[in-house]
């Protein structure tokens, strides 16, 4: 019996430090080298995990549930080799706001972009929310989605479903919310992104993604070399806090024209216009004359270096086109790269900023009865 017991506790203990032949204590890695184990924890009570979604072509999306954060994308360059395209960090305790108060990747909500002096009006009621940027309330407050942890459910290899319950006051916004965002992985090469929200009282509601694009896959180098397209004519400036002025003027003969392909540093430091040198760059509502349509090209970013090109689709009447101008070198996100001024552009598709005081804009008022939603999808391709 006692050699018997000796034998057993020894089979155990081989089998817990994965000894024998073919086994390997080394963590299984994602196509991009980020280590899941790395993102198991608990954030206010809640858990939080890193999904993987594949598919047949080789791409891989890896996402974590805090904030619904896109870590990942990694996607084939013109030479066939896979390069991650997008700004993050390699653990989630970096996420955590107290590490990093960043918005790399998030689920904004429950406003993306900024309101005015952080005010509201409900059914006649004035709601001050929190100002947390320049006097403004900024991606949902201080303590936004990008900030909570999301209940998530893999549906298969390639889809992903989160869903968070925001409750009535959360960062002082009224009526308790209950949101998804649903990520899926289509065979060629998407990020097809797909957001509901349903309340119980009148409340806004205005989310996007705030991946930080770098199709360079290497953060060490600038996106300025990159090319861009935006589907618009007209965009809406802002003053010097970054907020709307209300007005919506026309691109053309301006640095904020891109309905054609311009190389983003051509124009990004022309200081003489007044709009770029209140953005620091590009930090602007474009608005797009899609009409809604999601089978028309909103934006198209394109890597000469690489040879990857992104299109953007979306539903949304405005893209918020950000050239990562706070960007210092003060973060260090995955595999030790420092994050430099403009090694990120976000294209966030959106309402209008401050549409809740602009009832003249398409509205963001979300009533109890009615279903929210927004769907955005960035397509990957390379041009050789």
């Amino acid at each position: 019996m006692k050699k018997t017991a000796i034998f057993s506790l020894a089979a155990i203990a081989c089998l817990a430090t994965s000894c024998g032949a073919g086994k390997s204590s080394e963590p299984q890695l994602t196509a991009s080298g980020l280590d899941p184990q790395k993102f198991v924890a608990e954030y206010n009570g809640k858990p939080t995990a890193l999904y993987t979604l594949t598919n047949a072509s080789g791409m891989e999306v890896a996402i974590t549930n805090f904030g619904g954060r896109i870590v990942s994308v990694a996607v084939p360059d013109k030479e066939g080799k896979l390069l991650d395209v997008v700004l993050g960090f390699d653990s989630i305790q970096a996420y955590f706001p107290e590490n990093n108060a960043s918005d790399f990747g998030a689920a904004i909500g429950r406003y993306a972009n900024r309101i005015n002096q952080g005010v509201i009006v409900i059914n006649g009621d004035s709601i001050q929310l929190p100002r947390n940027n320049f006097g403004h309330c900024l991606h949902g407050g201080p303590t936004g989605w990008q900030y909570q942890v999301y209940d998530a459910k893999q549906l298969n290899d390639s889809t992903l479903a989160l869903s968070i319950l925001s409750p009535d006051g959360d960062n002082n916004f009224p009526g308790n919310v209950n949101a998804t965002v649903t990520y899926t992985l289509t065979s060629d090469n998407a990020i097809d992104i797909a957001y509901s929200a349903t309340t119980d009282a009148t409340t806004v509601i205005n989310m996007t993604n705030h991946s930080y694009f770098n199709l360079n896959g290497d953060p060490s180098k600038p996106i300025t070399d990159c090319v861009l397209t935006v589907n618009a004519s007209r965009f809406t400036p802002v003053d010097a806090t970054y907020m709307t002025t209300g007005e919506i003027i026309p691109v053309a003969g301006t640095p904020m024209d891109f309905t054609t392909a311009k190389v983003i540093a051509a124009d990004i430091n022309d200081v003489d216009y007044e709009q770029v040198k209140f953005g620091n760059g590009y930090d602007h509502n474009w608005v797009l004359d899609t009409e809604g349509d999601i089978s028309r090209p909103a934006a198209e970013l394109y890597c000469p270096a690489t040879g990857i090109a992104l299109t953007v689709y979306t539903d949304e009447p405005g893209i918020q086109v950000y050239t990562g101008n706070f960007l210092d070198g003060t973060v260090t996100g995955k595999h030790g790269i420092v994050y430099n001024q403009r090694t990120g552009i976000c294209l966030e598709t959106q309402h209008y900023p401050d549409s809740p005081n602009k009832p003249e804009w398409p509205s963001v008022i979300l009533e109890p009865g009615q279903t929210y939603s927004s769907h955005c999808i960035f397509k990957f391709d390379v041009v050789k």
